[in-house]
């Protein structure tokens, strides 16, 4: 779908924030690989979600441990504040998947993972998706 053209806008200041914060997280959290995000930007950005991707789900748990999703979370919310963006609910907004994952439940296929609807994607106390 094309962007118009405050939107388009809009998602370059997120991509922008969120590649300073993924350059962070890959120096300081083991076994973080890279992040993405979704948003309709009808509903921004109430609607925006990072999927921040990790290599296996036991560098997830081990990064949990550490509470270093905290620092991740913290660190994404202040870059998206330095371009403007608000997020009420940042531990509704982030959240922790793994390459191990994707391959195991969709064959490594990415755009069909994240393509899955977000209501479905229910937090469990550790603010991880469950799948």
């Amino acid at each position: 779908m094309k962007l118009n053209k405050t939107s388009q806008k809009i998602d370059n200041n997120v991509c922008k924030a969120l590649t300073i914060a993924c350059e962070s997280a890959l120096h300081e959290i083991e076994g973080f690989e890279w992040l993405t995000h979704r948003a309709s930007y009808t509903n921004f950005p109430a609607s925006l979600v990072v999927t921040c991707v990790f290599t296996t789900d036991e560098k997830i748990t081990a990064m949990l441990a550490n509470k270093q999703d905290a620092f991740l979370r913290d660190n994404i919310q202040k870059q998206l504040l330095k371009v403007g963006v608000v997020v009420k609910n940042i531990n509704h907004a982030v959240r922790f998947d793994s390459e191990e994952s994707c391959l195991r439940q969709h064959q490594g296929q990415w755009p069909e993972r994240l393509a899955l609807n977000i209501s479905k994607q229910k937090p469990n106390q550790k603010g991880r998706a469950l799948h």
